[in-house]
């Protein structure tokens, strides 16, 4: 089972595994407070799709558009299914650091980890 959480928010007996998926470490957070169990850049929207969706914001469907062929990476793919297996264990929490808790990357690396 995949959930979505912030990073900023208190870390939970419910999260399970706790996963950061962003490509820049969180402003102002410590590793021992963050508690995160892994950080999978290779997760990550790359840092020219990070750019362009902070100037972009608006065109969220493209986002997502472009988000999902990066994913479609061989490194992503593989990093993918490994969290699949995770998952299989027990709840993995995808962590990312955006104000928006709706439109996020985490959001969509979840929807897509479900879709299989």
């Amino acid at each position: 089972m995949f959930a979505v959480k912030r990073v900023y928010d208190p870390p939970s007996a419910q999260d399970g595994a706790r996963i950061l998926v962003d490509r820049l470490w969180p402003r102002g957070l410590t590793k021992e407070g963050a508690a995160i169990d892994d950080w999978i850049k290779a997760l990550a929207p790359s840092n020219e799709l990070r750019k362009w969706v902070h100037a972009h914001f608006e065109e969220w469907d493209e986002f997502r558009a472009r988000y999902a062929r990066e994913l479609a990476a061989p490194e992503a793919q593989a990093a993918m299914e490994a969290l699949r297996a995770r998952a299989n264990a027990g709840r993995v929490t995808l962590l990312f650091s955006s104000r928006d808790t709706e439109r996020n990357n985490a959001t969509v690396l979840a929807e897509l980890l479900r879709a299989g």
